[in-house]
């Protein structure tokens, strides 16, 4: 509750300082056209972060920079449609890309600084996603021989059968 009160302090403090300075009719002004323009690059930057995920899961690659990118467009919505100077000011700064990257980067180094298994799924996921199921028995070639189970702890390697889909 203390945060938000403070919110309210920094945003009323804000709002009287553009005052001062602007005036009542060009900060209202400058308060709609913010508003507006922000929803604008929100809808556009939040098109462009879903493409830019599905063609990710269309590659194979995981997304968890694009996943990011969305969840950073929404908070920069959500912080647009909040009345204040200082929230559409963060805002709008969220949805520019270069200062969203800034903020991606930190917040998954946070993440991964949390979750140090987070990092190492990101690390791995570089490569092609390939789907399969796991058959159990002997494979193609029989059961394996005691010389074969010596070298592989959990027997012999089996043989994957499927196909390469090159993008």
């Amino acid at each position: 509750m203390r945060l938000f009160g403070l919110y309210v302090v920094i945003e009323l403090v804000a709002l009287v300082a553009v005052v001062s300075w602007l005036g009542l009719a060009w900060t209202l002004l400058l308060m709609i056209a913010g508003g507006v323009l922000g929803m604008w690059l929100v809808r556009r930057e939040g098109a462009r972060a879903a493409l830019a995920m599905a063609e990710a899961v269309r590659g194979g690659r995981a997304a968890h920079t694009e996943v990011t990118d969305g969840a950073l467009i929404r908070l920069a919505g959500l912080l647009i449609l909040v009345p204040g100077v200082v929230s559409d000011l963060l805002g709008l700064l969220l949805v520019l890309p270069p200062s969203r990257a800034l903020a991606r980067r930190w917040l998954m180094r946070e993440a991964e600084r949390r979750a140090p298994g987070l990092r190492t799924v990101r690390i791995r996921t570089g490569g092609p996603v390939i789907d399969g199921e796991v058959v159990p028995g002997s494979g193609p070639a029989g059961p394996a021989g005691p010389a074969q189970r010596s070298s592989y702890p959990d027997g012999p390697p089996r043989v994957i059968e499927g196909r390469v889909i090159e993008g």
